[in-house]
Parts: C-alpha cells; sequence; structure tokens
C-alpha cells in the first residue's frame, strides 16, 4: 500500500489547491487559471471551510432544493426548528414605519441597553461594576463583530490557537496589521488553553492581542472558573483578550443540578470599561437564530466608540426591523418572568439536553464505528474527530470528506482549522491533517443519515480495500449537469 506522505501526491488535495485563494501565498499568483490575468491589485482571500465544502457539494449534486436528501454534518449551526421544552420559534417580525430607516452602526439603544443588562443579571450581580449600553455594539453576525474589532487594532502581535474556529485564518489575512502568532493545542492536554505558554509569549514575544473562541470550535472544549479567571486577569496586564462566545450555552455538565448554567468571561471582568476584555457573541447560535444575523460586541465604552467608526465602512450596521424584533427575546425582566414560570430556565435545560443527548448519540454510534473520538466534546456541538487510524488515504480529512460527498453526506476537513494565513506549509504536515469536524447541530435524522454514509464507507473499505479510494472526484459542476442530463434523456 502507497504511503502519502506529500499533498501533491493527493487528488483531493489537488482539487483544494486549484481553488483560487488556496495556492501557497507568495509562490504565484491566486488566479482561477494561471494563463489569465489577474484583476489589478485584487488578492483572492481563499474559502472558509464551510463555503468551500458547500461548494465541493455542489460540483457533487447537492443543491439547497434538494438539501433534505442530504446529510450535513458540516453545518456551523444548530437546528432551527421547534425542540422539546422549548418555547415556540418566532413567527413573525413586525415592521414599524421607523425601522424602515437606517439603524445606528452601534446598534438601536434599547437592544443594547437589553443585552448589557443581561450580562449583569446573568454574570455581574453584586459586582460594583455594571455594563451600560455604552459596553454594547449591535453588529450583523460575528463575522462581522471580529473584522470590525480586527479593524481598529494596530500594528501588533496576535496570539492564537490551532485549532480553531476557520473564520480567523481570514481575519487574520485580511487584516495585516494583525501579525499571528500562533500555539498548537495538544489532544494529550485536552487541547487545554495553555495560559503558561500565554504568559510566556507576552513576555518574550510582546503579544498585544489574544484571540481564541470559548467554548471552542471545533474541539468542543471550555475553558472554564479559574482558568478563565487567570485569562482575563491578563486583560489588566496590558493585553487585549478578545473572546468568541457563540456556544456559551451549550454545555454539558455530568450532573443534573448543572444544568441551565452557561460561561461568560464577564463573570470576572473587574471594572467594564478598564479591563480590555471583548465578547462576541449573538442570537445566532445560543437562540438558535442564525439567519438573525444580530450578534454583538461587549467591552469598554471606548472600544464601542472604535467599533462604530469601523464599522461605518464595513458593514454599515445590523438589520433595524431584526433589532427590535430581538428586544423581548433578552429584556431582563421578560427573562425573569419566565425564569419565575419555569419557561426560560427549562429552554436553557431543553436545549442542553437536548444537544447532549444528540451528542451521545453520535458518540456512540462511532464507538461502534471503531471511529472512538479521542477527546469527547464536553461544549458546543461539534465533534473533532482523528482519523489517523483508518488506512491510508482515508486517515487524512479531505480525502475522507470527498468519500462521503459521494454518498451526499458533508463534514469539514480539519485543515481548515489550521489557522495558516500564509498557506505555506504542506497540508500533510499540519496538525489538523488527519482530523474532520462533526456538527451534530443538525436534527437527529440528518445526523443518522450522515453516520449511515460513514458506515457505508468504512464497509466498502474493508469489502474492496483501498484501491477505489482517493480518486475519480468531481471538480465542475457542469459535470453534474451533464450527468444529470443524460439521465432524464435516457
Amino acid at each position: 500500500m502507497k504511503i502519502w506522505k506529500h499533498e501533491k501526491e493527493s487528488e483531493a488535495h489537488q482539487i483544494f489547491r486549484n481553488v483560487v485563494g488556496h495556492q501557497a501565498k507568495g509562490v504565484f499568483p491566486q488566479t482561477i487559471n494561471p494563463e489569465e490575468e489577474t484583476v489589478p491589485g485584487i488578492e483572492h482571500p481563499g474559502s472558509t471551510g464551510v463555503i468551500y465544502c458547500s461548494d465541493r457539494a455542489m460540483a457533487n449534486g447537492f443543491s439547497y432544493s434538494s438539501s433534505q436528501e442530504w446529510a450535513n454534518l458540516g453545518q456551523g449551526a444548530p437546528e432551527v426548528g421547534p425542540i422539546p421544552g422549548a418555547p415556540p420559534r418566532p413567527d413573525s417580525i413586525p415592521v414599524p414605519l421607523d425601522s424602515l430607516e437606517y439603524a445606528p452602526t452601534t446598534g438601536v439603544k434599547a437592544l443594547r441597553e437589553a443585552v448589557a443588562n443581561l450580562y449583569n443579571l446573568t454574570y455581574r450581580e453584586g459586582k460594583a461594576s455594571q455594563y451600560t449600553y455604552e459596553n454594547v455594539c449591535i453588529v450583523p453576525g460575528g463575522r462581522s463583530g471580529l473584522s470590525r474589532v480586527a479593524a481598529v487594532i494596530g500594528d501588533v502581535y496576535t496570539s492564537y490557537q490551532i485549532p480553531d474556529y476557520t473564520a480567523y485564518d481570514q481575519v487574520l489575512s485580511a487584516f495585516r496589521r494583525l501579525v499571528p502568532v500562533p500555539t498548537a493545542l495538544d489532544s494529550k492536554n485536552k487541547y487545554k488553553f495553555d495560559l503558561e505558554q500565554a504568559k510566556k509569549d507576552i513576555r518574550n514575544q510582546g503579544i498585544a492581542v489574544i484571540l481564541s473562541s470559548n467554548p471552542r470550535n471545533p474541539t468542543g472544549q471550555v475553558i472554564k472558573g479559574k482558568d478563565l479567571k487567570e485569562l482575563v486577569d491578563l486583560s489588566r496586564e496590558g493585553t487585549t483578550v478578545i473572546l468568541d462566545e457563540f456556544y456559551s450555552w451549550y454545555i454539558y455538565p455530568d450532573r443534573d443540578a448543572d444544568f441551565g448554567k452557561s460561561i461568560s468571561s464577564a463573570k470576572y471582568v473587574e471594572d467594564v470599561n478598564e479591563d480590555s476584555t471583548i465578547i462576541i457573541d449573538g442570537l445566532t447560535k445560543n437562540w438558535r437564530l442564525p439567519g438573525w444575523r444580530i450578534c454583538w460586541v461587549v467591552g469598554p465604552k471606548n472600544l464601542i466608540t472604535a467599533l462604530s467608526q469601523s464599522g461605518s465602512f464595513l458593514d454599515g450596521g445590523a438589520n433595524h426591523p431584526m433589532q427590535l424584533a430581538a428586544i423581548p427575546l433578552l429584556d431582563p425582566e421578560h427573562v425573569r418572568q419566565e425564569k419565575v414560570s419555569g419557561d426560560t430556565f427549562h429552554r436553557k435545560l431543553a436545549l442542553q439536553k437536548h444537544f447532549k443527548a444528540k451528542r451521545d448519540h453520535v458518540l456512540k454510534r462511532l464507538h461502534e464505528l471503531h471511529l472512538d473520538v479521542d477527546v469527547p466534546p464536553n461544549s458546543t456541538f461539534y465533534i473533532w474527530l482523528n482519523l489517523e487510524r483508518l488506512p491510508a488515504p482515508l486517515n487524512n480529512g479531505l480525502t475522507f470528506f470527498e468519500e462521503l460527498l459521494k454518498e451526499k453526506t458533508i463534514v469539514i476537513p480539519g485543515i481548515f482549522f489550521d489557522i495558516n494565513p500564509a498557506h505555506r506549509r504542506n497540508l500533510f504536515n499540519s496538525p489538523c491533517h488527519h482530523f474532520v469536524r462533526l456538527s451534530f447541530g443538525p436534527p437527529i435524522e440528518d445526523l443518522d443519515k450522515g453516520l449511515d454514509a460513514i458506515d457505508r464507507v468504512l464497509k466498502k473499505a474493508k469489502k474492496t480495500g483501498m484501491q477505489a479510494f482517493g480518486q475519480g472526484y468531481k471538480t465542475q459542476v457542469e459535470e453534474v449537469i451533464k450527468e444529470q442530463a443524460v439521465s432524464i434523456a435516457s
């Protein structure tokens, strides 16, 4: 059996490299066709994992009109429909006349107040320093929040971890005043954030900014308690700490008494205007409303002023009617009333227990497939699956992904979580090369459909050997259209 050692030997990796923006930076122009001239001054940034995987799925016949035929275990969003024990889903949006105007680039004041009050109520009771609307900026999505923050950071060394959220790659590539300094997390240490290493980097390399998701995408781990407090403490020592907290409700405790609790660095901030801790969150994950594109950045007042300015040229602000519709979902009095009746508390219980049950179901099925997860997730709705024990070439994420596309199933190859803005590394040397990320965000019927597809691939490998794998991948949507036309004609 031939063991591949370089990306040039792999058809799946060559398809990846041939996408504009995915070539190694500094090697040759980023064009779709090397014989074509580039648009003057334009450089392609490359695709995020979900976009690339969606495009590859479309080349294999996926369409949104036929999406029910596919299992999308790559989606970075929770199921949006009703779940047991949760309140009814919003089904109408008022559009008052005033909301037809632009909203301020910092967001509607009433929504900013609602966000501040919710953080105070949940994490800051009894503390002298409290958030106000001046500590909140409403943004049209988490990526917009990241971009606004990145646009106002000066020429500094920025620390990030591998693996982490795929969009950080594009942010660090686009905003080049942020000089990226990576730290690879170790599976043997359960991908734990290395606080001691962070402190050394601050002292020895002058790290000015730390960027991290918490709970962590894609490993499903969480920084909490003493470790989270120590991380926030760094923001009082000359380092800005940016925490992407979109999965703060997706915590899976071992004890029933701990259900309903969520995680935020806001709990450990001493002075909301002096501590340089920046929180990014929104309705996308916890409220299961990704289509609303209503998110927020919470931090010191002078940061919010800067974000208003960067938002004026980056995105122009969030949707006005949707901001107004979001206010009742965050109003502290409304939340307290729901907690008294049990509904809001039960809602968190519903979300956490529902997703914990899905997590346990997927882990059980993977175990039955002899694909035990090295570090099971205790948060988020992702599983970081190591394929290293499979025979080559199924043991690398890109090839595994391509083989599953043949079975109408989408996962995300691990290399997208290798935050590597220069794209110079041989992909086979990436610490994320042997991994894929599976999402248990979709409904359980879709999860089983995808797990059945994985089962079919593994059974095929066992029955026929590995000769059929690693080749024969469709590269263009046109190929699928031709096949469909032939099928209809016949």
